[in-house]
């Protein structure tokens, strides 16, 4: 009996296709994105601080690309929905309505359940996050294993593209204290390796409120600028741009100066010499020095310095 030939794909029939992005360059479409970090660190709190901002149709910043409410399935086996999800969803001021959980109660879900693709095409959801990655393994799976890991993954993956959906996997890191970033993250290489985008976030030494978002992994655009946020009995306060690096974050290391700090004393400098500045002046100043707009407003918050109109042209007044 003679074999069937092998099934071939001509590449000059595969239909070229744009990434599309949910937040460029950090989280695509019809992709895996991992955001990992020790403990405590506050992974899944930007998590759900993202599924909040996107469930009013809404981005932490202007990168995020949404223009109406997205509906978003969250998974998590560590926190108790009634107690802990939905409080702090309200307290991020979400639309609780477009955030939806697949009913474990009869059978816990895994990376591979048949339950996620119905759920996608049920919901029309365009984000999905399972919250860890360990408790979605499903049994038997160890991921040590670097063929095990990869398996599921690329499902996942294959999941995520059928649907054009940003499937998100929060994962912890391990203790190898020291290690580079790449092998920091618990289990087999393979679930960074069939990620396309891998975040991490950690705690800024000597800032004991901030948390920085470093990309440390992108395969389809170049590596976005580091971001961080604020914890603090205020709550959840997104900061934006943030010089550090994923090095200065593992090792504990006090960053360089960052872009707010370089923004406020650049304001304080002018503030030596004048008691007012064209807002214009200031923007171009803040531009060579590449401190972005939403950085140097803040700059600007923080210091209480009053914005002044006079005949037409806009001036920050300094307070003396």
């Amino acid at each position: 009996m003679k074999e069937a030939d092998v099934k071939m794909i001509k590449m000059s029939d595969v239909q070229t296709q744009t990434i599309e992005w949910l937040w460029y360059p950090f989280i695509p479409y019809g992709k895996l994105t991992i955001i990992q970090g020790d403990p405590g660190d506050g992974k899944t709190t930007l998590a759900l601080n993202i599924a909040a901002k996107l469930s009013n149709g809404k981005g932490l910043e202007n990168e995020i690309m949404t223009q109406e409410p997205v509906t978003i399935i969250y998974q998590t086996a560590e926190d108790g929905l009634a107690d802990t999800v939905k409080p702090r969803l309200e307290n991020a001021e979400a639309d609780c309505s477009k955030i939806l959980v697949i009913d474990e109660s009869s059978k816990l879900l895994s990376m591979t359940d048949e339950r996620l693709e119905k759920a996608l095409i049920q919901t029309n959801a365009k984000v999905l996050i399972l919250d860890p990655i360990q408790a979605y393994l499903g049994g038997g799976i160890d991921m040590n294993r670097a063929n095990e890991a990869r398996n599921i993954t690329k499902q996942l993956g294959m999941l995520a593209e059928k649907y054009q959906c940003a499937i998100l996997l929060i994962g912890h890191m391990n203790k190898a204290a020291g290690n580079k970033a790449v092998y920091r993250g618990m289990g087999s290489i393979d679930f960074f390796a069939v990620a396309r985008s891998v975040l991490l976030v950690g705690r800024v030494k000597g800032e004991p409120d901030i948390r920085a978002v470093v990309q440390i992994k992108n395969n389809i655009a170049a590596f976005g600028h580091s971001k961080a946020f604020r914890l603090s009995e205020k709550g959840f306060e997104w900061l934006g741009d943030y010089e550090i690096t994923a090095d200065e974050v593992l090792g504990g290391i006090v960053p360089k100066i960052n872009k707010l700090e370089q923004a406020k004393q650049m304001l304080r400098k002018l503030s030596e010499s004048s008691n007012m500045t064209q807002s214009s002046e200031i923007f171009s100043m803040a531009d060579e020095k590449g401190i972005s707009r939403r950085t140097l407003e803040t700059a600007k918050k923080e210091l209480k310095i009053k914005a002044k109109k006079i005949n037409d042209v806009w001036y920050w007044e300094f307070n003396k």
